[in-house]
């Protein structure tokens, strides 16, 4: 009889054990629930995460150091810079974009006034040393940023660093257009269709006409147009990249995907008869699909 009952007693704690191991996995760790995702909630729309780009002066060890840090409104300089990497030494080295390792665009800068007001994009000059100098006039007094776009060459990824600059004087901020659907640059008329969206895939199409006439784009770093997204307030910086597989014509289809709600400026720089011109629009977003 006692060997019964001590038998029977290894058979309910191996039973007992089999049923807490189901339970809570190997290691008495809770099992792992089924995976959730955005498409259980929503069905046929993607989540679509972007990084806001330009807030930091410094980031992943590279720091934007301005050697030119006070502008003078109405005056013609020289900006110069440095991008310094983890090492605590001004990179020399970057991965050319849009084009051939000799003739490749290693460097974006772009500056403009915090009211959005005066954007130039500009491709400065790299010295041996790495120093960076650019030929600027900014036309008014006010606080500006500067947003260096660029890959270091020991990165896969690439980098956007902001940094702020004082032209002194009587900064008189203009207010920000209305949102709209068209706008004129040196006589073109340029169109968009679509909205930029926070959290799901978006797509912006931009058309350009002269006189009544669709005009057919040439091509400008690397593609039939050029859309530089900053978010009103913080000056997030967005490149809104165009549409893989892009013919000449007179429309532009960039991804519309940005970081966070709210109102945008959209810069858009296209090349027609050899000549590069600037066409501006004020854009709001949608919310789209937010997860936290």
């Amino acid at each position: 009889m006692r060997l019964m009952t001590y038998a029977l007693g290894l058979v309910v704690v191996f039973a007992s054990a089999a049923g807490a191991g189901r339970a809570f996995g190997p290691e008495g760790k809770p099992a792992p629930a089924p995976a959730h995702t955005a498409m259980d909630e929503h069905p046929g729309h993607e989540a679509t995460t972007v990084a806001a780009e330009g807030l930091q002066v410094t980031q992943a060890g590279y720091t934007l150091s301005p050697l030119t840090t006070r502008l003078v409104a109405g005056q013609a300089q020289t900006f110069a810079f440095r991008i310094v990497g983890p090492d605590g030494r001004a990179v020399t080295q970057f991965t050319r974009e849009h084009g051939t390792e000799e003739h490749g665009t290693e460097l974006h800068l772009i500056v403009v006034r915090r009211d959005m007001a005066g954007y130039q994009h500009l491709h400065p000059v790299r010295a041996a040393d790495g120093t960076w100098s650019v030929p600027l006039t900014v036309s008014e007094p006010g606080a500006y940023r500067a947003l260096a776009d660029f890959t270091p060459r020991a990165r896969t990824e690439g980098l956007v660093l902001g940094a702020d600059l004082d032209a002194p004087g009587d900064y008189q901020p203009r207010l920000l257009p209305k949102p709209d659907w068209e706008t004129t640059a040196d006589g073109y008329t340029v169109t968009r269709a679509g909205e930029p969206q926070a959290g799901a895939d978006s797509w912006m199409t931009v058309s350009v006409s002269r006189n009544g006439q669709p005009v057919t784009l040439e091509p400008y770093l690397g593609s039939f147009g050029h859309l530089v997204a900053l978010h009103q307030g913080d000056l997030a910086y967005l490149h809104l990249h165009p549409q893989e597989g892009a013919t000449a014509g007179p429309d532009v289809t960039v991804d519309a995907s940005v970081a966070a709600t709210g109102t945008y400026r959209l810069f858009l720089e296209f090349k027609h008869d050899g000549t590069v011109h600037l066409a501006e629009f004020t854009a709001t977003t949608g919310a789209g699909h937010t997860h936290n």
